[in-house]
């Protein structure tokens, strides 16, 4: 309802406070700002459309959605691209491993081609989004399909080659590290170790074990003067990201796994292709773990926003519970901590719309400024949410402070907290008498007759009734007031 309001609100009076970001690529704390203010560029490696997506990968995409919010907070334009990977993407990023669109082809018993391979991209590009739409996390600038920027990939690698940093295989196109004495800058990578800790190459054309495809040949895929075939997953993001944000970027995003192979890989490319630092900040999240090993499709527990769903869990819940970590951090998924979270949303909920909707919103200064400082402080979640609980246990506050200041802060949070108070309290399950089946509605009218007529047991009875029937009942100095159980 008021998040737009506040959102510009701070956007024309910039914070004081500086916002600091842990940059990968100095391993620092550093103190942000734009190469053309007041504009950010920022490229998202997104998913590869071949499956959905599971909830540690959806992480990263709601730790990204919390530094664009941030960096509008601090008054800046955001412009943001993410792409999606619908062909060729090896489940080794060094060029090994089985293909994931030709296996998810397979498992949905489709012809490799590429308008197969374009069918089953759709599905589950279609899938992701609704699954951001639901973790209410902000669409890019760009969504950029790999599929549609194959004409510029091939111009890139072109460029490459016109400089002498690739070379050609019986396989496809390689990019030669050796040419590009800073490869492995992101994380300190050391070549020696890598040479020394190679494996049997599966490649023994390869100069080095760290060279990457640019390009890879085959029966199926796109013309090009290297013979048919696709580009190297590497080479798509620098190119999208080039196209859609230009030479230089402000800020690249990522998950760790990105670090060593990939993101490497895009530097040499793009600083090698332009001549220009890529991308001025890299930053990386951390996994979600379920018993201590990483969510993963290929250990068997990918579990999908799709699960949470069905065990009784909202997209807000799952946002909820991610923002109590840093991204920074790595975190265990438990059923029983996502209950936990889910129960804290619903409190914060209830006191926002039951307590505070009626009141005139204003905003408390000093709580806004310190929210600030928490975010400007490397993203820092977990005390913003911390905060936030502050505020509405502060009895110094009015219910209009405590509401105005909530609602500011969920203009970076988004949990649900801005939502219209009606649409809130449906979203809580709270049923109208109105709203209810006929034979629950008589239950209820029964129970409120043996609760004036102080009959205890038999209202206890009724209520268990009423529970069978799905509901819950609770008891307020407002009336009773009637509940839509979850399926947990």
């Amino acid at each position: 309802m008021f998040g737009s309001l506040f959102s510009s609100k701070t956007a024309a009076h910039p914070p004081a406070v500086l916002l600091r970001l842990h940059n990968t690529l100095t391993g620092t704390l550093d103190e942000f700002s734009p190469l053309e203010p007041p504009t950010v560029t920022i490229y998202s490696c997104g998913p590869t459309v071949y499956d959905f997506v599971h909830i540690g990968n959806l992480r990263m995409y709601v730790m990204w959605d919390i530094l664009k919010r941030t960096l509008m907070h601090f008054g800046y334009e955001v412009k943001h691209t993410i792409n999606l990977t619908d062909f060729g993407h090896l489940t080794d990023d060094a060029d090994a491993g089985e293909d994931k669109m030709m296996k998810g082809l397979r498992r949905e018993g489709l012809p490799v081609t590429l308008s197969a391979m374009r069918q089953l991209a759709d599905i589950y590009t279609k899938a992701f989004k609704d699954d951001t739409d639901e973790l209410r996390i902000m669409p890019p600038t760009t969504w950029a399909r790999a599929s549609e920027y194959v004409e510029m990939q091939i111009r890139l690698i072109e460029t490459l080659e016109g400089k002498g940093y690739t070379y050609e295989t019986t396989d496809g196109v390689y990019f030669d590290i050796a040419k590009f004495p800073a490869y492995g800058k992101l994380g300190n990578i050391n070549l020696e170790d890598l040479r020394s800790g190679a494996r049997v190459q599966v490649n023994s054309e390869k100069h080095h074990p760290a060279d990457f495809a640019v390009w890879k040949k085959g029966l199926l895929g796109w013309e090009s003067k290297w013979g048919k075939g696709f580009p190297g997953w590497h080479i798509e993001c620098s190119a999208m990201a080039i196209a859609t944000l230009g030479k230089q970027l402000d800020i690249h995003t990522g998950g760790i796994d990105h670090i060593h192979t990939h993101h490497n890989a895009e530097i040499a490319q793009s600083e090698a292709a332009t001549g220009k630092e890529f991308a001025r900040f890299w930053l990386h999240g951390e996994f979600i773990t379920i018993d201590s090993t990483k969510v993963s499709k290929s250990l068997g527990n990918g579990i999908t926003l799709r699960h949470l769903r069905d065990l009784g869990f909202s997209g807000d819940d799952y946002r909820y519970w991610l923002l109590t970590a840093h991204y920074r951090s790595p975190v265990n998924f438990t059923v029983e901590a996502l209950r936990a979270g889910k129960q804290a949303l619903y409190r914060l909920k209830r006191v926002v719309f039951e307590e505070y909707a009626t009141a005139r919103p204003t905003v408390h200064e000093g709580y806004l400024d310190r929210f600030t400082a928490h975010l400007g402080n490397d993203l820092d979640t977990p005390s913003a949410v911390a905060l936030l609980w502050e505020v509405v246990k502060d009895t110094t506050l009015t219910a209009g402070e405590k509401y105005g200041t909530v609602l500011a802060m969920d203009s970076v949070l988004d949990i649900g907290l801005n939502d219209e108070p009606d649409e809130g309290v449906r979203s809580l399950g709270i049923v109208g008498n109105s709203e209810l089946p006929p034979e629950v509605q008589a239950l209820m009218a029964d129970r409120e007759a043996a609760r004036i007529a102080r009959n205890w047991l038999e209202a206890d009875r009724l209520r268990e009734a009423i529970n069978l029937r799905g509901y819950s009942v609770e008891d307020t100095p407002q009336g009773p007031k009637i509940t839509k159980v979850t399926n947990e």
